[in-house]
């Protein structure tokens, strides 16, 4: 499979898709999950233990850099953007780091806070992977978290909740998925996931791929202490199709066929 577009064009397309540019979450949701991050909100801490402290303004910054949204702090409410080139840069970073664990046949495990919209991208990964020769974990599926239980579709591990699959920033699923894992003397080489199951992993120290929307200042911060391995900024609940070139992108970018 070779990758059609360039740089440009696929920049192009991201902000046409809505994937970055002009979002959808709003300016207000960024700002708010900034300040609930410092205070410990458990939705919005994602796992991350703190390497350092951290400010409202330094993650305010933070996210300027990493993510692209607006600089003007006086900007409170409407609008907010995620930047194409710097999630561009991140999903070539993603991609590379995958690719390299698929062609040294490691073990991976995918999970996802976010199956509406995200589940997709994993299960396609997680196909490419298997029919390379990596190991793609599975674990023992009904393990009870709150009133839900832990879930693995297409291979990737979410929460299910009343007969639904659960958008969640826990990072419980992932914790219980690992410490299972864990019991049967298994450690994943690489975790590709998102929200608190991303940053808990990372915080452990587990090399750790991420998607993160701009309201989810957690990751960007795991990255910034050199946590997670690369947190790429981009709306995480978009259509599904939408994302099909994101995955093309991802698979040309690790060099793998599928």
């Amino acid at each position: 499979m070779t990758f059609s577009m360039t740089d440009q064009e696929f920049a192009a397309y991201l902000d046409s898709a809505r994937i970055t540019g002009q979002v959808a979450t709003p300016r207000e949701n960024n700002l708010a999950h900034i300040q609930g991050f410092l205070e410990g909100n458990e939705h919005l801490e994602f796992g991350v233990k703190w390497t350092r402290d951290w400010t409202y303004q330094q993650v305010f910054d933070l996210m300027v850099k990493r993510v692209g949204i607006q600089a003007d702090p006086a900007h409170a409410q409407g609008q907010d953007t995620i930047s194409a080139q710097l999630c561009l840069q991140g999903l070539r970073r993603y991609g590379q780091i995958f690719g390299q664990a698929v062609r040294q046949e490691s073990s991976i495990l995918f999970a996802t806070g976010h199956p509406a919209g995200l589940l997709p991208i994993y299960a396609r990964l997680a196909q490419v992977a298997q029919s390379a020769g990596a190991q793609v974990l599975a674990i023992e599926e009904g393990m009870a978290f709150g009133d839900g239980e832990i879930r693995q579709i297409f291979d990737v591990i979410m929460l299910e909740q009343y007969g639904n699959l659960q958008h969640t920033h826990f990072p419980g699923p992932m914790q219980l998925a690992l410490e299972q894992l864990e019991e049967k003397g298994i450690v994943p080489d690489l975790v590709v996931a998102d929200h608190g199951l991303a940053g808990y992993s990372a915080s452990l120290g587990l090399p750790t791929i991420g998607i993160a929307d701009c309201n989810d200042p957690g990751l960007f911060v795991s990255a910034e202490q050199e946590q997670i391995l690369v947190a790429v900024p981009m709306d995480d609940n978009v259509s599904p199709h939408l994302y099909e070139p994101v995955i093309d992108f991802i698979l040309d970018a690790a060099q793998l066929a599928e």
